[in-house]
């Protein structure tokens, strides 16, 4: 995977509140033939993007359990986004962990016509073929996040950047301690049989290339959750008696690692969250402890989901882009919040 090009600001985030609000996808062109003049491209002629609603549509989202501070936000921004469109109905499901039963699911908005589905799906190979279901029926299909083992199951992929994570993280904490000799750092990572933690620590050992006086010297993974947080954490530091700096790869669990920091009277490292949780970015902006950044991985990616959906329902394609249709896939970039830009992000924290 090619490496991303870091920014300090939101430049390349197409997660913000700024997609949020309908700056990225809005009515672009249609797909009617231009009676253009000479010279002139369909771009050129092509309506400024808007908000102005168009034709009625029925959008089908289904998404896992909600049993996680970033899942939440992903139903939440799912919600409040398809209530900007007086046009749009949004079908959301009670969401489910159980892969058969998130299959149900999808298979009664399928029976139910629904124009355009989004769907994040629990396990994506699992429900590969679901999404195959889906678009032989005629329905198009937004894959969110975790992506479809085929893609024939799917009309548009969105998601994370997992490497990405990993990477400026790396970066970040690079850049830290680039001058300090000897530097040494410890990372909890998330539930190793999962395919995107092994991601986020290869982006976090590749950037850690770069900087030949920092090694990392353990590693602890935990389980997405505050209370393996707080366990893993407590072992991290007893066997470690000195570090410089630790990446935490998720702000929930992070919040159990901020415990037993505490409990430990440990404050002789910076500490780098992942996702960005409104407690990471409030801790961040207090900046009375370790934690001094969170790596985005951004649940606004459900409300540019809805944004994408609409636009592939009415036949619309993206604002800012000269395309006639919406992309097959678009990557979201994982943005490094600190103290001097926090307040920029602060509205696209999660609880």
């Amino acid at each position: 995977m090619p490496e991303i090009p870091a920014t300090s600001r939101r430049g390349l985030l197409l997660g913000t509140a700024a997609v949020s609000a309908g700056a990225l996808l809005t009515a672009c062109t249609s797909n009617e033939p231009s009676n253009s003049k000479s010279g002139d491209t369909a771009a050129n002629n092509a309506p400024a993007a808007d908000d102005r609603p168009g034709k009625p549509l029925t959008i089908g989202f289904a998404g896992p359990q909600a049993d996680h501070g970033w899942l939440n936000a992903i139903n939440e921004n799912a919600k409040e986004r398809a209530k900007k469109y007086s046009e749009v109905t949004l079908e959301i499901t009670e969401g489910s962990n159980d892969t058969a039963a998130q299959i149900g699911q999808i298979q009664t908005l399928i029976n139910k016509k629904v124009d355009v589905l989004v769907i994040l799906p629990a396990d994506g190979k699992a429900l590969t073929q679901v999404g195959l279901q889906a678009m032989k029926a005629g329905i198009p299909v937004i894959n969110l996040d975790r992506v479809f083992a085929s893609p024939q199951a799917y009309r548009c992929w969105i998601g994370g950047d997992n490497y990405g994570m990993g990477l400026n993280a790396g970066r970040y904490i690079g850049e830290q301690l680039k001058d300090k000799p000897d530097a040494k750092v410890v990372e909890l990572a998330g539930m190793d049989n999962l395919e995107l933690t092994k991601q986020r620590t290869q982006g976090f050992d590749d950037a850690l290339k770069n900087y030949p006086n920092i090694k990392k010297v353990a590693r602890q993974a935990a389980d997405f959750t505050v209370e393996s947080g707080q366990a893993k954490m407590a072992q991290l530091l007893q066997a470690q008696k000195q570090f410089d700096a630790l990446w935490n790869h998720d702000d929930d669990q992070g919040v159990g690692a901020l415990r037993a920091i505490q409990q430990a009277a440990r404050s002789d490292f910076l500490m780098v969250g992942g996702a960005g949780a409104k407690s990471a970015m409030d801790a961040i902006k207090a900046d009375s402890g370790v934690l001094k950044a969170t790596v985005l991985y951004p649940p606004t990616m459900a409300a540019s989901a809805i944004d994408l959906a609409r636009a592939l329902g009415q036949g619309k394609g993206v604002g800012g882009l000269a395309e006639l249709e919406i992309p097959a896939s678009i990557t979201l970039y994982s943005a490094v919040v600190t103290k001097e830009n926090v307040d920029e992000y602060l509205p696209t924290g999660f609880s």
